[in-house]
This record gives structure tokens, C-alpha cells and sequence, in this order.
């Protein structure tokens, strides 16, 4: 017999349901684990560590991070408060909000750290002081590619908190705004979240880790173009290729292109570009899904494939920079 959420109560609300074994929940949780160690010993055990903490530390100690947290933040703020004349269904419309905030102030923080961080530092002659010292060039991508990305964790998981405290106290006051009973923050006769509120923050954790992984995807990108154009082509294309991969994949498998060379370089380009809407959970939010560990695994496998192969041409476009 498989355990699954809905039989222990916690997805079992509004059609957030989910037979799914708890064990894959677990196998999902177990590789979230070994990422974060894999940071961490690359961050304190290793030289390309050096550079990553180095990056970390630049880009929290940055005005534009606590900008975004206070944007984002109060973003989230409002829109809980806010009404969407959505004919009850605000709390999907939160988390639509919510999840595009998040999604944006991390991507601009990446963008904008790794254009600082690599171009600025290229242009000021700052890299060739540290690729003085036994650090490779290869040592200070990574370096630089893992600090911004650890940067990223540090804005989006505040962020998360305060969403998922927003969503979950977002029930009860629709609830009250509609005249209807108003759920309890703990299940009756124990210290358990109540289910429906719990339901509706369970559905929203996935969307955390897309986040995470189209923005990395889009950093490594971000790191490539760093290494030779300047902070301002950087941003633009960065940004262009974020809107790109969202529409190109949709508009090429609509098939609503019907100009044959138009079609060409539309699959072209979604094929070089990376494919940014298996990253996009809005569906999910939409029907009232929960997203399978399974689906999760696959975007994380080609986050790495995508982002390992930008890391690399990072390296060829970097190995050569003049840097005096």
C-alpha cells in the first residue's frame, strides 16, 4: 500500500490532490539535499569556493538585492490584500503574482551580478588580479557562475517564506470576504497545519524550484555573454532571451506560424534558445495541480544539460579574453 499526501490529509482540498508515493516525494527531497551539499562543499572546500563566497557576499551587500527583497516583498503584501474580481479565485491569481515577482527579482538580480561581477570586473582589469594568483580561468567561471546562484537562494528563499505564510493566511481571508466558515490554522486536536490551508502552500512548493532552475539556466547564459560583451549588451540580451524562450516554444508548437521560412527560424531559435516553459507552472496553478516529483526531475535534468553546456562555452569564449 502507497502513502500518499492526500492520505495523510494535507492535499486532500479544492482538487489539490495527488496519488503520488510518498517515496518519490522523499527520492526528490534526497537530490535537493545533495545540491545544496554539492554548493557547499564547492563553496568552503574547494578554490573555486574562494571566488563563489567572494560573488556571494558582492552581490547581497549590493543595493539592488535588498531593493528586490523590499519590491518583492511588498508586492507580495499587496497583492494578498488586493482584490482581483477573479469571481473567487484570487488565491490562484496570488499565486500567479507571487511566483512571476519572485521569478523577476531573482533574474534580475542574476543578470545584474553576473554583468558586475565578470564584464566590470574583465573591463576594470580586476579578473587579471585574481587569475594572478593559482586560480584558473575556468576556477573563476564556476566561481563566479555558483555565487551568483547561491545570491539567487538567498533573495528567493525570504521571498518563499513570506509567500507561503501570505497564501496560507490568504484561505482564512477569503474565506472572511465571502461569508463562508473560515478554516483554522491548525487541524482540531493537534499541532498539524489545517489541510485547506496547508493545500494551497504544498501546490506552490515545486513552482519555488522551477524558479530556481530557470533562473540558473538563464545565469549560466548570462555568465557566456558576460565573459565578452559589456554589462549593458549583457542585460538586453539576457533579458531578450528570457522573453524569447517563453514565446517561441508556445508559438512553434500552436503551429500558428504558417509562413514556411518564418516556422524555420522559429524552431531554429527555440532549439538553440533554452525552452523557458517547462520551467512555467501557471497550468498547474490554473487546474489545481500538484506538480510531480517526476516532472521536477526532468526540468532539473535539463537545467543541467542546458546550463552545463552555457558553462562550457563560457569557458572557450573566456580562454582566450584578453585581459591586460
Amino acid at each position: 500500500m502507497s502513502y500518499t499526501f492526500a492520505a495523510l490529509g494535507l492535499l486532500a482540498v479544492d482538487g489539490v490532490e495527488a496519488g503520488i508515493p510518498v517515496w518519490q516525494w522523499w527520492a526528490t527531497g534526497g537530490v535537493v539535499i545533495a545540491i545544496f551539499a554539492a554548493l557547499l562543499a564547492t563553496s568552503y572546500g574547494t578554490r573555486t569556493g574562494v571566488i563563489a563566497r567572494a560573488t556571494t557576499k558582492e552581490a547581497v551587500r549590493q543595493p539592488l538585492f535588498l531593493l528586490m527583497l523590499f519590491i518583492g516583498g511588498m508586492l507580495i503584501v499587496v497583492n494578498t490584500f488586493l482584490p482581483f474580481f477573479s469571481l473567487g479565485e484570487d488565491i490562484k491569481m496570488l499565486k500567479d503574482c507571487g511566483l512571476a515577482t519572485i521569478l523577476i527579482g531573482g533574474l534580475l538580480l542574476a543578470i545584474w551580478t553576473s554583468s558586475t561581477s565578470i564584464a566590470s570586473e574583465i573591463e576594470g582589469k580586476t579578473a587579471m588580479t585574481l587569475l594572478s594568483k593559482p586560480i584558473t580561468r575556468r576556477q573563476f567561471v564556476v566561481g563566479k557562475y555558483i555565487g551568483i546562484l547561491q545570491s539567487v537562494l538567498a533573495l528567493i528563499v525570504p521571498l518563499m517564506i513570506i509567500f507561503s505564510a501570505f497564501i496560507f493566511y490568504k484561505v482564512g481571508y477569503d474565506a472572511r470576504e465571502s461569508g463562508e466558515e473560515i478554516p483554522s490554522f491548525l487541524q482540531d486536536g493537534s499541532f498539524l497545519p489545517n489541510a485547506a490551508r496547508a493545500a494551497e502552500v504544498l501546490q506552490i512548493l515545486p513552482g519555488f524550484a522551477l524558479i530556481f532552475l530557470e533562473i540558473a539556466v538563464l545565469t549560466a547564459v548570462s555568465v557566456a555573454i558576460s565573459t565578452r560583451m559589456p554589462m549593458v549588451v549583457n542585460i538586453v540580451t539576457s533579458l531578450a532571451i528570457f522573453v524569447i524562450g517563453h514565446i517561441t516554444p508556445m508559438l512553434v508548437q500552436s503551429g500558428a506560424i504558417k509562413i514556411e521560412i518564418v516556422d524555420f527560424m522559429a524552431r531554429l531559435i527555440a532549439t538553440v534558445l533554452p525552452n523557458l516553459e517547462y520551467f512555467n507552472m501557471s497550468a498547474a496553478v490554473a487546474t489545481g495541480q500538484l506538480i510531480p516529483p517526476s516532472y521536477l526531475l526532468a526540468a532539473l535534468a535539463y537545467s543541467i544539460v542546458y546550463g552545463g553546456a552555457a558553462v562550457l562555452l563560457s569557458f572557450i569564449l573566456f580562454e582566450d579574453r584578453d585581459l591586460a
